[in-house]
């Protein structure tokens, strides 16, 4: 009976947070494509800073945190499930968040046209308060999120919980 060997990566689990990414990515793009045509800034502003933000209705603010809540959870209950050990669980949850973030901005590019360039502001996050950087930050964080995550993929158990 020949012995079986585990490949480290998992490329069929790869793939399939790579579409996740992608597409929540792409969903986030369109939520705030249909957020800047309610509040009627459109076309965007050239920088999301605290001026601009500042503009936002209070109640929105909130709304916005909620949501930015609800995509951490949703990301930690992907890894929770598609994980099996807790080395997986953090590289699932670090590929699919360094994946929607770049495709956010790869969407919102392809739809709206911004950022027009990598310095322009941006609002990150609004938890707890509004975090601002140029829009080549969350990218180049990102992407140091995927290579962790792959590294943590190759070394990680393949199998028990």
């Amino acid at each position: 009976m020949a012995v079986r060997r585990q490949r480290r990566l998992d490329y069929n689990l790869l793939l399939t947070l790579t579409a996740f990414g992608i597409a929540m990515g792409y969903l986030e793009a369109v939520v705030v494509v249909y957020i800047r045509r309610i509040l009627d800034i459109v076309p965007t502003p050239e920088h999301l800073d605290p001026q601009a933000i500042a503009q936002v209705p209070d109640w929105l603010i909130s709304t916005e945190q909620t949501r930015e809540a609800a995509t951490i959870i949703m990301l930690v209950a992907l890894a929770l499930l598609a994980g099996r050990t807790r080395l997986q669980k953090l590289a699932v949850f670090l590929f699919t968040f360094g994946l929607w973030d770049i495709f956010y901005y790869v969407s919102l590019k392809g739809l709206i046209d911004w950022p027009a360039q990598w310095t322009t502001m941006d609002c990150l996050f609004l938890i707890p308060e509004p975090w601002y950087a140029p829009v080549w930050v969350p990218v180049v964080i990102s992407v140091g999120l995927i290579v962790a995550a792959l590294g943590l993929f190759a070394v990680a158990p393949a199998s028990s919980r």
